[in-house]
């Protein structure tokens, strides 16, 4: 029995994860104009995190890929360009961890 104050999606996580975090993005960035900056690279999905107080962007966002080889891909080719006016940084994303649940 899984107790409920844990993630308990962990167990559904793919355990090799491609994906891509990208930051320095500009406050008007959104999904749409994440994925079309890496579409390029075969890029499957993106994600922007957002500040929930204010509805804007908190200046980065994830962006998943098919295979290692697009992900590196990626890192290369976009790490310090320019996308909407700001130079992004591009780096391999970090397993999220097990959270606590209040």
């Amino acid at each position: 029995m899984a107790a409920p104050w844990w993630d308990s999606d962990w167990k559904d996580r793919s355990p090799l994860e491609y994906r891509c975090y990208v930051g320095n993005l500009p406050w008007s960035a959104d999904e749409r104009s994440l994925m079309d900056s890496f579409a390029h690279y075969g890029a499957i999905s993106s994600e922007i995190a957002w500040n929930h107080e204010t509805g804007r962007s908190r200046g980065f966002g994830f962006v998943n890929f098919q295979d290692s080889e697009s992900m590196n891909d990626a890192i290369q080719g976009m790490n310090g360009q320019d996308v909407g006016g700001r130079t992004v940084t591009v780096e391999q994303a970090q397993p999220r961890s097990r959270r606590w649940r209040a």
